[in-house]
């Protein structure tokens, strides 16, 4: 048995959880046992039935989200059902809970994962390093494993049977212990609707936008192209946009159908983020910025012409 954290928003599962549940499909076959926490969970894991989930747990706690709570939910299950691994997306909160559930359970966490199998003596493993610059294998000689999922590693795929999940409401309640430290309020973000995560289309820019109202005219192009915008590190660290809207290592990582990135040089950190991209088009003023050699499509030339050049265009198509 595999058991599967599916994140879900108001029952709809995330897609990072879909990734997660379509890598543990591939775990040698064995049966996924779905877990999800909070209103809506029982939706959640019905729409995962379509990813292979075929029993689930939905658990109600007060008071929010718990990382050690939710953690210990999970341990006790897995020991329940003789559970061989917990897979979870590499998400924040992902990280977190299973690195409480490695802890609980004196377990080895293994973080980033691209592909894993069974071996006679635990697991092999295939994991992102480097912010994904590199792949490394290595070996988990160890019964059970906590797996974490990297980010936009696996394309999900539905099994193409949705059977109905036998849902379970009754989960091991956790000690007051694992309930010190919780969420007791979430404070939405200006624009919910503006998930770098799940844009289709994004528009970077870095420090050659020059200044927080160079960004105008970033804004401009993003709503005419229904996307939204997303910055390098520098802009953050100069304080021009928040850190919520970086991209890269240490922010987000976006996997959009396009990906333009303006007045950005290209450096690796940078490229992490951004590395799911189908497509990429830089719009930089240094014919020898590093991002040219790795961008599908680029525009030598100042920004402040190009992008806004680019908006009229679209609005003028759209007419």
């Amino acid at each position: 048995m595999i058991i599967v954290v599916v994140e879900h928003e108001g029952g709809a599962a995330g897609a990072a959880s879909l990734e997660a549940l379509t890598f543990a499909r591939g775990l040698g076959g064995e049966p996924l046992h779905g877990v999800a926490f909070g209103e809506g969970a029982s939706a959640a894991l019905t729409a995962a039935g379509a990813f292979g989930v075929r029993t689930g747990t939905s658990v109600s706690l007060e008071g929010g989200y718990a990382p050690a709570a939710w953690a210990q939910v999970v341990a006790d299950l897995a020991g329940a059902v003789e559970a061989s691994a917990v897979v979870a997306a590499g998400t924040d909160r992902g990280h977190e809970l299973l690195a409480h559930l490695a802890a609980k359970t004196s377990s080895p966490f293994v973080a980033s994962c691209v592909t894993a199998a069974r071996s006679d003596d635990g697991w092999l493993v295939t994991r992102q390093r480097w912010g994904g610059s590199l792949l490394e294998d290595a070996a988990v000689r160890a019964p059970f494993a906590v797996l974490g999922v990297a980010l936009h590693a696996v394309a999900p795929e539905p099994t193409g049977d949705a059977e109905a999940v036998a849902i379970d409401m009754s989960a091991p309640a956790p000690g007051d212990a694992d309930l010190r430290v919780r969420a007791t309020r979430v404070a939405a973000a200006a624009d919910a609707a503006a998930s770098l995560a799940d844009a289709r289309l994004v528009v970077g820019g870095g420090r050659g936008v020059g200044s927080a109202e160079g960004f105008v005219s970033l804004d401009a192009l993003a709503a005419a192209l229904g996307g939204v915008v997303g910055v390098s590190r520098a802009v953050t660290s100069a304080g021009w946009r928040p850190h919520a809207q970086q991209v890269g290592q240490t922010g987000e990582r976006i996997a959009p159908d396009l990906y333009i990135a303006c007045g950005i040089s290209g450096a690796s950190q940078h490229m992490v983020g951004c590395r799911g991209a189908k497509k990429l088009l830089a719009i930089n003023s240094d014919p020898d910025a590093p991002i040219l050699a790795k961008a599908d499509y680029g525009v030598i030339g100042d920004l402040h012409q190009v992008v806004p050049a680019i908006t009229a265009e679209v609005a003028r198509r759209n007419v």
